[in-house]
């Protein structure tokens, strides 16, 4: 079970979803923190240096789904570049 969990489901015009893309993509090339919108709210989240990605396309008759997905971990700052060099997982406290 996840420690936090927002999950928010809409239908946005392209320019919408472009919007909420063009400033998440912003936030990943600036890094440090970063504040989202999400619906009415926003959320803060601090960006590492690396990030886990995943991409999925799936196409089922007429509907297309693209389902893009960043993980990483939340230990401390000095962790993030470790991990990245030697491939191994951050020590857990």
């Amino acid at each position: 079970m996840a420690d936090v969990k927002l999950e928010r489901k809409e239908a946005l015009s392209r320019q919408e979803a472009a919007q909420w893309l063009s400033v998440l993509s912003k936030a990943f090339a600036r890094g440090g923190e970063v504040t989202l919108p999400l619906g009415t709210g926003t959320v803060e989240l601090r960006l590492p240096e690396r990030v886990r990605a995943e991409f999925e396309v799936e196409v089922s008759g007429d509907e297309v789904e693209i389902e893009l997905e960043f993980k990483w971990s939340t230990a401390r700052a000095e962790d993030d570049g470790a991990s990245s060099v030697t491939g191994a997982a951050p020590a857990r406290e």
